[in-house]
């Protein structure tokens, strides 16, 4: 395994970490329930191959997860590794509630401390609202005085604009724990900018979801290098950049972990000069597309209630990137009239009336109804 520089932690960390929000699991009763004859042997072997780094949440696997990585643990040196997991802000009302959720997650973990203890999906409304407002920043200082916890640190979801302010406002934050991939690399400055700081950065989603899991042509597209693996190549690109700590990555199956460990374990994942190539190729494959479009929302929103940058952007997942199973799981919903993971509203693409609307404020001029009807027949006969 290979291992970097943490921050200003003094830890090294290592390349690859184990995220616990999807440890497998079956259905019982109706319910979900860890499969902890799968997943502790597999975050212990795990460890064996020299992952120090496990993050949980006080949410995750329906509550169970820090309970089956404390199992886990008991068969680890816990001076080796680092357990990272996360207070849920959405119910943080006031104070007392700081203490309350750490003790909880102490005792679900079976443990006297947490290495990095985040404040969960912090964004610049929670960090005035709550954070400031009621002195969190002051209770985690306790924490730490009291050895409960080792490092304050925080996940981010939010605008890449607001990382600069949350951090100024906090001072002594350790590490981030932020989206980055191929697909979005809309946190990139601000991963620059942490690195500078000397604020660790563990990098979530390193496969977008899984959306990068599937095979397709990017490796080809991308280095010229014969059917790569996309969800290597993706973690690979992810440790390419040189600041980032850590390529968080939940695993399901021995598989996962085994495919994961090989990139985990290379000495140079990505030269810079292959990383700078990924970056470059990734605009222009989609600059070059006959279908340009930037996802701006400019389009927005349609009399009809039809989600055209989704849509598009499932289109390019085919088109641009050779993505034809990414793209299907993103335009099943709009077949069925309906949206599973969008706030907004999809409807078919049969409901467009043509009134141009869209048109007018498309900044790239695309004609977009003429251009839904193709795009709706390439993407239903996938």
């Amino acid at each position: 395994m290979q291992y970097r520089k943490f921050g200003n932690t003094g830890k090294k960390i290592s390349a690859l970490g184990f995220g616990c929000m999807r440890l497998p699991q079956f259905e019982k009763d109706g319910k979900s329930h860890i499969d902890e004859e799968k997943a502790i042997p597999m975050l212990q072997r795990a460890y064996k191959e020299g992952v120090n780094y496990f993050d949980t949440a006080h949410g995750y696997c329906n509550g169970n997860s820090q309970y089956t990585l404390g199992k886990a643990v008991k068969g680890m040196k816990r001076e080796e590794i680092m357990i990272a997991t996360k207070i849920p802000m959405w119910d943080v009302n006031e104070t007392a509630d700081y203490r309350k959720f750490l003790d909880e997650q102490l005792r679900r973990l079976d443990m006297q401390y947490i290495d990095f203890y985040h404040f969960h999906g912090l964004n610049k409304g929670a960090m005035d609202d709550k954070v400031k407002a009621w002195g969190l920043l002051k209770e985690a200082r306790k924490a730490i005085d009291e050895g409960l916890i080792k490092h304050m640190s925080f996940s981010f979801h939010g605008d890449p604009k607001d990382m600069q302010y949350i951090i100024e406002q906090g001072e002594i934050f350790s590490s981030v724990l932020l989206q980055y991939n191929l697909l979005d690399r809309s946190h990139e400055d601000a991963i620059a900018y942490l690195a500078e700081k000397g604020v660790g950065v563990v990098a979530m989603g390193p496969v977008a979801g899984g959306r990068l899991a599937a095979p397709s042509q990017l490796g080809e597209k991308l280095l010229g290098e014969s059917n790569p693996e996309t969800a290597e190549l993706a973690l690979r690109f992810v440790l390419g950049n040189k600041n980032v700590s850590c390529a968080l990555s939940g695993m399901v199956t021995d598989e996962m972990l085994t495919q994961n460990l090989k990139v985990g374990k290379m000495e140079v994942p990505m030269t810079e000069a292959d990383f700078e190539k990924a970056k470059q190729m990734m605009v222009d494959l989609k600059k070059f597309s006959d279908l340009y479009c930037t996802g701006c929302n400019y389009c927005m929103p349609c009399p009809n209630e039809i989600n055209i940058p989704l849509i598009f952007n499932a289109f390019t997942y085919h088109n641009v990137y050779g993505m034809d199973a990414q793209a299907k799981n993103i335009y099943r919903p709009v077949l069925e009239g309906h949206m599973k993971r969008e706030k907004l509203v999809s409807a078919l693409v049969s409901k467009c009336t043509e009134c141009g609307a869209c048109v007018e404020k498309c900044p790239q001029n695309i004609q977009i109804p003429e251009k839904l009807k193709e795009v709706d027949k390439i993407l239903t006969a996938l």
